[in-house]
């Protein structure tokens, strides 16, 4: 069983029985989405602290912990099964994430789970875990390294800068499941930031529900870092970020006018030319269904500008077709939007209800084969634009950070390029060729999402 995003264990076996003198030990299974992995990083690194083994698979555990998602029904089926495996494999299960704010839609399922908690909650987690797996007595045999356990490779973290939204889209449950904005102190954020570098990661992606409103729960407030004031906002923290020397990607940022002042700082290298923006639709009556915050901004003139200032921008994005009360005028006003902002990474997701969504009351149920067919015709759309943007690259030289090396093929991502949910560069690799390592490399192919390279020799 490892302890991974995404994927369940592999291990059978109901729970073991410990040899004498063994510490205790807990399996873990994290769905759901970033945020969700780094509460499982949190846990983890708790009960590691607390002496605690994690196990890799069902049978070396005497307890698991599922970390659930329960944002979507695709996500919610997927985390019962994934409870209902661990009960069948092992039989001793904690639950925690998203989906534990609705308990009895879980016991109904799976009545035999030893407790449930909600998101973010490591304090109650562990005192779960304490009730069922009683913490061993000396917490401190086995020393954890400063940046704590992590569950994605040494050379890339998440890092989250604060939980829950006051936004208030229709389609959306996540202040329920969340609450509202509570961001993380800056220099909070700040030093584990730089703990993590320290401790060798070469990237931090940034992350919240709300990356571009950081700060405003706490009225910007002023604090004093390396000897100088700087305010809890999104743009001193970018700055911050830029200066440690590693990469800095800025996910699930909103277009709110104040974003334009982090594009300098993109131009300059301090941060990626990167951003991740959910603009979810382009038609303006869709938006105001969907309740989007800055769906009155001119996103078209802003995406000019930001590539007129930052030309090696990239610009990832999600959108939601099928929304009630979407029309084909609607749909069409969507690929034409899309024909004109050449985005660079797109992901697309029919629209279905979500327990407890304001949208469920909206009248105007787009029927399932349209919606299938507006899906078919977006991506359809979308590859297009990406396989002619990336066609474009091809001769650039530019550099890449190799992810790992497979048969002799180095998997590596430019600046452009996300872990997981971007596309990759493949590159023939050298016997000295590490994952973790920056290296420069010539573009000489492309395909609809990913591209090819040679590695240039350095100088001799």
């Amino acid at each position: 069983m490892a302890p991974a995003p995404t994927t369940a264990p592999a291990g059978r076996g109901r729970a073991r029985k410990p040899p004498r003198g063994a510490p205790p030990a807990v399996g873990f299974v994290s769905l759901g989405c970033p945020k969700a992995l780094v509460d499982s990083e949190r846990i983890i690194t708790e009960l590691r602290l607390r002496g605690y083994e994690i196990a890799p698979e069902y049978r070396g555990a005497d307890l698991v912990v599922v970390n659930t998602c329960g944002f979507i029904e695709s996500a919610i089926d997927e985390s019962l099964s994934a409870i209902g495996e661990a009960l069948e494999e092992n039989g001793r299960v904690v639950v925690t994430g998203c989906l534990g704010m609705h308990p009895d839609k879980i016991r109904a399922r799976h009545p035999k789970v030893l407790a449930i908690t909600g998101p973010h909650a490591t304090e109650e987690v562990l005192a779960a875990v304490n009730t069922h797996l009683p913490q061993p007595h000396d917490p401190h045999l086995d020393l954890l390294p400063p940046q704590g356990v992590r569950l994605t490779p040494r050379h890339y973290a998440y890092l989250k800068i604060s939980e829950g939204c006051n936004n208030k889209c229709s389609f959306c449950i996540i202040p329920s499941l969340r609450g509202l904005l509570d961001s993380r102190p800056i220099d909070d954020v700040l030093r584990e930031a730089e703990t993590l570098v320290r401790g060798g990661v070469r990237e931090l992606l940034v992350i919240s529900q709300d990356t571009s409103a950081y700060g405003s729960d706490l009225r910007y407030r002023a604090v004093e870092w390396r000897g100088r004031t700087i305010d809890t906002r999104f743009i001193d923290l970018a700055r911050e970020l830029g200066s440690l020397g590693a990469w800095v990607r800025l996910h699930y940022v909103y277009p709110y006018p104040h974003v334009d002042a982090v594009i300098p700082l993109m131009a300059e290298g301090k941060v990626l030319p990167y951003l991740d923006i959910p603009f979810q639709h382009a038609s303006p009556a869709v938006l105001r269904r969907m309740r989007r915050p800055a769906h009155a901004e001119n996103t078209l003139a802003r995406i000019h500008g930001w590539r007129r200032d930052c030309p090696e921008l990239t610009l990832r994005s999600t959108f939601i077709v099928g929304f009630p009360g979407e029309t084909a005028a609607d749909f069409d006003l969507l690929l034409q939007w899309l024909d004109e902002a050449q985005l660079d990474r797109v992901g697309c997701f029919k629209y279905s209800p979500v327990e407890g969504a304001a949208a469920n009351a909206l009248d105007g149920a787009v029927p399932e084969d349209i919606q299938d067919e507006r899906y078919a015709r977006f991506m359809e759309r979308a590859a297009a634009i990406s396989s002619g943007r990336l066609a474009r690259r091809v001769g650039q030289r530019t550099r890449v950070l190799v992810d790992r090396v497979e048969d002799g093929i180095a998997i590596a991502r430019t600046s452009g390029d996300a872990p997981e949910i971007d596309g990759v560069v493949r590159i023939k690799a050298s016997a000295a060729t590490r994952p973790g390592e920056f290296i420069e490399v010539e573009i000489t192919g492309a395909d609809t999402y990913d591209l090819e390279a040679r590695a240039i020799p350095l100088p001799a």
